[in-house]
Order: structure tokens, then sequence, then C-alpha cells
């Protein structure tokens, strides 16, 4: 939750995510801070290479997490997480990562301590997860499901 205020504070964004106006904050800052502005290099190449790496990272995120990208992948997502079982998941400082055996990989944000000691500690993890974790918290796509080609 730490890294979302963080990145909606550097985009100047006040309540829920817009992906036109994160566009536009991400474009007009790639303006004036893109590496190639400052052929001779020196701290201000340096600095404006912090800063676009630093944008761009947060761009990515925003995006992934924004209600309409959620909108759009909504059928991938019921996809993954009601037919395909988890394989592992990983919890750190709220922040809980499941994996499916699809080889999805989803992060669920704000999940608290007792809720990832219950799905630890349940006999059916998956069930747990359907019930009090899939749809209760802001979750983004980090890796996408493996295609099998034919």
């Amino acid at each position: 939750m730490k890294r979302i205020a963080e990145y909606k504070k550097l985009y100047d964004i006040a309540g829920e995510i817009d992906l036109k106006a994160i566009k536009l904050t991400y474009r007009n800052v790639m303006k004036d801070c893109h590496p190639d502005k400052f052929p001779n290099g020196g701290p201000e190449l340096e600095a404006a290479e912090i800063k676009s790496k630093l944008m761009i990272e947060a761009y990515h995120f925003l995006v992934s997490i924004a209600p309409e990208t959620h909108v759009s992948n909504k059928d991938e997502y019921i996809a993954t997480t009601t037919t395909s079982g988890i394989s592992d998941f990983n919890y750190k400082n709220s922040k809980l990562e499941i994996t499916f055996l699809d080889g999805s990989v989803y992060e669920y944000f704000g999940v608290p301590k007792p809720v990832y000691v219950k799905l630890v500690n349940t006999n059916t993890q998956y069930r747990f997860a359907k019930r009090h974790i899939f749809d209760t918290y802001l979750y983004r796509n980090v890796k996408k499901r493996e295609t099998v080609e034919e």
C-alpha cells in the first residue's frame, strides 16, 4: 500500500486512478526529463535517468491497478481464479503474491496478516482464497497465464 501511495503522489492522483490523466502526466513529465534531452551528460543526465525510470515504473504499476485495466482483463481474471488452483504464495508487508497452476501470478495489496495466517493454516487454501481474497483486495497481474502452443 505504501508503494501505491508513493506512485499516486508522484502522479498527483487523489482518489481513483484515471488512465487518461496518468497518460497525460506521464507524457508531459517524460518530455521534460527524457535522458535524450541531455546529450552532454553530466549530473542533469543522471537525474533525468533516475526520474524517468521512476516515472516509467510508477506508470506501469498504476496502469496495472487501474479500474479500467481490471474491467478489460476481468474475463481472464475470472477464468484464472475460478478454474486454476493455487500453486504457491508469498506474503510480505501486506502484499500477498499468489501463483496459480496456469502460471498466472497476481499480487493482492492490503492483505492483513491474520488473513494470511488463516490462508496458511486452512486445509483448503484455494477455497479460502476464493471466498476471502480474490474479490476482496486490490490486485494486479504480475505474470500472464502460460499458453501452450500446439
